[in-house]
């Protein structure tokens, strides 16, 4: 039933809209011409577009191109390459007709040859600069901060529609945890640089999703590395990166892409993205991206089944102001996969690696429907205004709504000895317990207001470029987690033991007796308010200095989060600097800085020796917010007219601050003065080496240790970092024209190194084994269509990610899709 329902709301809801844009589309026509040299030769492979517009085709080896739904009135045809120099011309496109420009260029077909050769060397996968990284725009050289860009044209070329797989080529970047649905936080977890993350941000603002994040509405995802909160806040984001989706946007013509895929475990998918101007004189424009996604796990009674649909509005009454409206809804109903937590030394599990665990690796040794129905539904309004030739206005106004309903399964392996009372059993785990949390009508409600002003100016002859923001940011949960553990003990590998006990009826029942089910609130309500200032100074052509602070104020109204929270206020600095050298103008730069983060605690016990009552020694105190500081230096490079782009950074981050249990009495009280420091190396490397040849790659190394903490993991990693090695490579080759026009191939993968998901002297170490995954794709990419299939885990690869836990992945699948583009 829910199946249906949920189908005929994507088809609906999309029908509205694409019924609605098709109508409002204005009647178009066509531009079309030759090129030629200067010696009356054709002109290959040169570009033609709209001036100021998306819309843009190569010319044939003959010389000739066609552009298709022109709007109708007057338009400017403009031919371009590298290296060669620009032409314009001005046609009157009328409705259903053809309009011929031709153009003779000033250069001989020799000098044609190298213009042409330099020219398709097109790096698509890099992306060089960003109007979000910075909250201004900044070519990636003069920005003293590290980010990497994931662009949609590497997505398609990989054939990945989801945020999680499209972070397999962020440098550094490892997936820890699936998305569980959950109001909240219920996103994918992410490692960088050793903290945790999620991809929370839209477009430089809050946007979270809770199910699986869909890339149909992708432009790029930029993830901006180390800590960030003078201008993104200390509420969401961890100190190794924070994750910036940056979405399509409308544009003034009609245009449009269908695309249906599926493959193994039942995978199936249709999208859609269309655009069309809404008025005759294009000041409104809409754009509508849309997917139904499905497909089940590699293991049984998995399966994840999702909707969304993206709407956006652009209003450009004229050239100082533009109104934008955004909607992001995604509709979710997913079944995990059950995560293996460690409540056990390794000592008594018998077992210190994932791959010699008695586990199953296909079986979710779960029954049917333990599902979670979830919704995420983000608002969007910016208003832009042009204030002056120097100064602009952006005001941003958000509201995000997470929803679920459901269960989420966790197991534990136990020694067998607790389970069959022979201490003969003792340091044997062949059986499972298996437990649940679920949410019960769960709500979290998140509102932002943001204002930006930049400004690009000159004092004297020095050059400025200057944001001036203030923010408020409102986060209301409404969450009733509810537990059952345990539901029961099962063996691992018994034959033909039956698990489907453990299902959706089955919990229902015990959840329906209360007193077996007390539930865990969250519902501490915060305000945040901020105000803060960025300025990039040019003191010469070749040296930039970048100075930043934010004031943030932080009202937490209290409540309840597992137990009572007491309100308090609290204000927070927080700085940022940097200095960029370009010894070679726009191609090396040099660059340091240092950024800083900070989270507010609130309240700790402390140890009080002046405490009256002995069995309760300690007093009720205010945390000093965590800090975290980086210090980060490097080089940029842009080599070969941006046919060669790389990053290579060396950062330190240090948090300081930091809750520990106080030796005097361990139990009740906690002291201020833990550490943490994370060190390492990242290189980054996206290049077009030869004519259809693209690479992206990175490396990253990262050691962390806990510091000042208690002798239990004093020098140990954190068992909630990635490993510590990470590769990723993705090669991709497009043959020549002349042999198959539109034919290519691409291959890469990952490599991680081991993980201690356990790391202490009291539990152990357990390792997650390093893993290599290997990926292949080919695709035909034509003027209307493109066809593509991929394979990813070519070698069958049985590998586990965790955040302190052992979750298995997809061994080897297939995808194929077809895209039909208008």
């Amino acid at each position: 039933m829910y199946k249906n329902l949920t189908y005929q709301r994507f088809l609906g809801i999309t029908i509205l809209f694409t019924t609605f844009a098709f109508t409002v589309s204005a009647q178009k026509g066509i531009v079309s011409g030759r090129i030629s040299s200067s010696d009356g030769k054709p002109a290959g492979s040169v570009s033609v577009h709209l001036k100021g517009k998306p819309q843009a085709t190569l010319t044939s080896v003959n010389g000739f191109y066609k552009l298709e739904h022109i709007p109708e009135g007057e338009v400017t045809i403009q031919v371009s390459s590298i290296g060669l120099k620009n032409q314009e011309k001005i046609v009157t496109v009328q409705a259903n007709q053809t309009a011929t420009v031709n153009f003779i260029l000033a250069e001989n077909a020799e000098q044609l040859k190298e213009i042409v050769i330099t020219g398709n060397k097109q790096n698509k996968f890099a992306r060089k600069s960003s109007e979000y990284v910075a909250k201004m725009p900044l070519k990636n050289l003069e920005n003293p901060q590290v980010y990497n860009s994931v662009s949609k044209e590497l997505m398609t070329d990989q054939l990945v529609y989801t945020v999680d797989d499209a972070m397999r080529n962020a440098t550094g970047v490892q997936k820890m945890w699936e998305p569980s649905g959950r109001a909240g936080d219920g996103g994918s977890f992410y490692s960088s640089r050793g903290f945790t993350t999620q991809c929370t941000y839209r477009n430089g603002v809050f946007g979270s999703v809770t199910s699986t994040i869909d890339g149909i509405n992708l432009e790029t995802v930029e993830i901006l590395k180390g800590p960030s909160a003078t201008l993104y806040g200390s509420s969401q984001g961890g100190y190794g990166a924070i994750i910036n989706r940056v979405t399509k946007k409308p544009f003034d013509h009609f245009a449009g892409e269908i695309n249906i895929a599926g493959g193994t475990d039942n995978f199936k998918r249709i999208s859609l993205d269309l655009n069309t101007p809404i008025n005759k004189d294009k000041k409104f424009m809409f754009r509508i991206n849309s997917s139904y996604n499905y497909q089940n796990g590699f293991q049984e009674n998995i399966f994840a089944r999702n909707i969304v649909v993206d709407p956006s509005v652009l209003y450009k009454p004229n050239d100082r102001l533009s109104i934008q409206l955004d909607a992001e809804l995604n509709y979710g109903r997913n079944v995990i996969s059950p995560t293996i937590f460690f409540y056990f030394p390794v000592s008594v599990l018998g077992v210190d690696r994932a791959d010699e665990t008695s586990l199953d690796y296909q079986n979710s040794y779960t029954g049917k429907g333990l599902y979670t129905d979830s919704r995420s539904m983000n608002y969007f309004g910016q208003i832009n205004y042009k204030l002056s030739e120097h100064f602009t206005s952006a005001t941003i106004l958000t509201y995000s709504s997470t929803f679920s309903n459901g269960f989420g399964s966790y197991f534990y392996l136990v020694p067998d000895s607790l389970v069959t009372g022979n201490v003969a059993d003792a340091d044997k785990s062949n059986y499972l317990v298996r437990a649940d949390q679920s949410t019960k009508n769960a709500k979290g409600h998140t509102l932002q207001l943001q204002e930006n002003v930049n400004g690009d100016f000159n004092i004297g002859n020095l050059r400025n470029r200057m944001v001036v923001g203030l923010d408020f940011r409102r986060v209301s949960p409404n969450i009733n987690f509810y537990g059952i553990d345990p539901f029961d003990v099962v063996p691992t590998q018994a034959h033909d033991y039956d698990y489907s006990g453990y299902n959706r009826d089955a919990l229902l029942a015990i959840y329906a007796n209360n007193s077996q089910t007390a539930p865990y609130i969250a519902n501490v309500k915060t305000n945040t308010y901020s105000a803060y200032v960025s300025d990039m100074l040019n003191i010469t052509e070749q040296l930039f200095a970048l100075a930043a602070l934010r004031v943030d104020h932080f009202d937490n109204k209290g409540g309840t989060n597992y137990a009572p929270v007491e309100s308090y206020t609290q204000t927070a600095l927080s700085p940022k600097f940097g200095l960029v050298y370009q010894p070679m103008k726009d191609q090396v730069s040099l660059f340091a800085s240092y950024q800083n983060g900070f989270t507010n605690l609130g309240y700790f016990q402390a140890y009080d020796e002046q405490a009256t009552n002995p069995d309760f020694p300690v007093k009720t105190t205010l945390a000093k917010p965590e800090q975290a500081n980086q210090w980060e230096g490097g080089v940029k490079l842009n080599l070969f007219a941006g046919k060669l782009t790389s990053t290579i950074s060396y950062y330190d981050i240090h948090v300081k601050n930091t809750l520990r249990a106080d030796s005097r009495n361990p139990a009740l009280a906690q002291l201020q003065d833990a550490n943490k420091v994370s060190r390492g190396l990242e290189v980054e490397l996206i290049g077009n080496l030869f004519t259809g040849f693209n690479a992206a790659a990175g490396f990253s190394y990262n050691h962390n240790n806990y510091e000042n903490t208690n002798a239990d993991v004093d020098g140990r990693r954190d068992i909630y970092s990635m490993a510590p090695i990470s590769v990723n490579l993705w090669l991709s080759y497009r043959l020549p024209e002349n042999l198959v026009k539109g034919l290519g191939f691409g291959f890469g993968g990952n490599y991680a190194s081991d993980n201690k998901i356990m790391n202490s002297v009291s539990y152990g170490v357990f390792t997650l084994p390093a893993y290599t995954i290997m990926n292949a794709s080919a695709f035909y990419d034509m003027k209307k269509f493109r066809l593509g299939i991929k394979m990813d885990n070519l070698t069958n690869k049985k590998y586990w990610i965790g955040y302190g836990t052992m979750n298995p992945q997809r061994l080897r699948n297939f995808a194929a899709n077809i895209a039909y583009k208008f």
